[in-house]
């Protein structure tokens, strides 16, 4: 259960303002159609996810628990700075489909998690608890808790969110988790 709480809360903090979350915005702008788009970025953040699941499992399996540990540490602080660097989305990755809301949100979605934070901090901690389905279950929860009021409601509340606030604080639990990893806390 920690390892499902704890992905969905730093790849829920880790969405925000992403690009991810900026191509969910756009995509309810191009189709609105709320319940295509959701299913779509489900589906490719449950596949994508796995995916990183996977690999930073076999990863933990590969190297010594030492080693481990202290690339671990080191990945979260590099993900505590790389947090305080705002996303943009790089639009050449969009689908230019105009009619299959699913599909179109479906491939931009899945191309544009490749390499995400969302996806490395998936892997990071598929890593760090060896266990895949709970940080998969757990990253996805996270993803779609910030994704989805982004598609219902991201239109109209796009001119008061301030984005710098949560990066921060998704910075500063990035920070304290690369502190604390390499002494098994």
């Amino acid at each position: 259960m920690h390892a499902a709480l704890t992905s969905a809360l730093l790849v829920a903090l880790s969405e925000i303002g992403d690009k991810t979350q900026i191509l969910a915005l756009l995509l309810a702008s191009r189709f609105a159609r709320p319940l295509p788009i959701i299913l779509g970025m489900l589906v490719a953040t449950i596949a994508n996810h796995l995916l990183a699941g996977v690999l930073g499992e076999m990863a933990a399996a590969a190297i010594s628990p030492g080693l481990l540990r202290w690339g671990l540490a080191a990945a979260f602080l590099l993900m505590a700075v790389w947090m305080l660097v705002p996303d943009r989305l790089d639009e050449s990755r969009m689908t230019r489909s105009s009619g299959n809301a699913f599909l179109a949100t479906l491939i931009a979605y899945f191309l544009a998690e490749m390499g995400d934070k969302t996806q490395i901090t998936t892997m990071a901690l598929a890593a760090q608890y060896q266990t895949v389905l709970p940080v998969v279950a757990g990253s996805t929860i996270g993803m779609m808790a910030v994704d989805i009021p982004t598609v219902l409601f991201g239109r109209y509340a796009a001119g008061w969110l301030d984005p710098r606030w949560p990066r921060y604080a998704a910075a500063g639990l990035f920070a304290a988790f690369g502190l604390l990893v390499p002494f098994g806390l």
